[in-house]
């Protein structure tokens, strides 16, 4: 086992950027992915995870691309049900089809795999989720074992997206004078003037907009803090730069 002596010897480096448990952290996982990625098995297994996985999608793509029912089962089957309303809702049935069919193109090129994966697991947890709960009998079981291959192909990423997990962003906003006033202020008065409007337009058909308008600057002004904290403590600027970058 190469790994405990990978993993002492990523942990016992010098840190990335000051003694952080983040950078402990990246290298505790980068060698955990090191060990698995460099195991031919395992990396057979990936690629039988990704065609499988891509080859289970392009089927039922094509019936909804094509706007045609996916399944005969009568509405008196609770998944019959589901598929003939979701088969009633026009273009969102297409483009159901088209991202199950988009997402198992790009798990198919090695080079956009991550995008495929991570476009892959919302798409099939939800489908895992939708056929436990309507008690789809043996569909659910695979749905579930496709979802736990989705996880491992988005782990098997983990080099190319731990950005996203671990590193932020190196500088804060440039704020102005009074922006916790103004910000909340100005959502205030867009409150105020849009309840104003509602009342010219006679919109809601409300018994009193003086009401309304005081309740919708309320609103607005908590809306405008927490855009204005939001604002201050938001990361810009470039990613945090690690000391093997410099």
């Amino acid at each position: 086992m190469k790994l405990l002596p990978t993993l002492y010897a990523l942990i016992a480096r010098e840190p990335l950027s000051e003694n952080s448990p983040t950078m402990k952290l990246e290298h505790v996982l980068d060698a955990l992915h090191l060990s698995v990625v460099r195991r031919r098995s395992l990396q057979l297994f990936t690629a039988f995870a990704r065609v499988l996985l891509a080859v289970g999608f392009i089927p039922p793509s094509i019936p909804k691309i094509l706007h045609k029912p996916f399944t005969v089962l009568p509405d008196s089957n609770p998944v019959g049900h589901y598929f003939n309303a979701l088969y009633q809702t026009g273009f969102y049935y297409e483009f159901i089809g088209w991202s199950q069919l988009i997402a198992a193109c790009l798990l198919l090129i090695p080079r956009t795999s991550h995008l495929g994966a991570l476009m892959f697991l919302p798409i099939v947890v939800n489908i895992s989720v939708l056929t436990t709960s309507v008690g789809f009998k043996g569909t659910w079981l695979i749905t579930i074992f496709m979802s736990l291959a989705a996880a491992w192909l988005t782990a098997w990423e983990y080099d190319r997206l731990k950005p996203i997990l671990l590193y932020g962003r190196e500088t804060r906003p440039n704020g102005f004078k009074f922006q916790f006033m103004l910000i909340p202020l100005f959502f205030a008065v867009g409150g105020i003037v849009m309840a104003g409007l509602w009342a010219i337009l006679g919109l809601g058909n409300f018994p009193d907009y003086g009401r309304i308008a005081l309740l919708l600057g309320v609103v607005g002004a908590i809306f405008g803090m927490a855009v204005a904290l939001h604002f201050r403590f938001m990361p810009v600027g470039e990613l945090e730069k690690t000391t093997e970058n410099l």
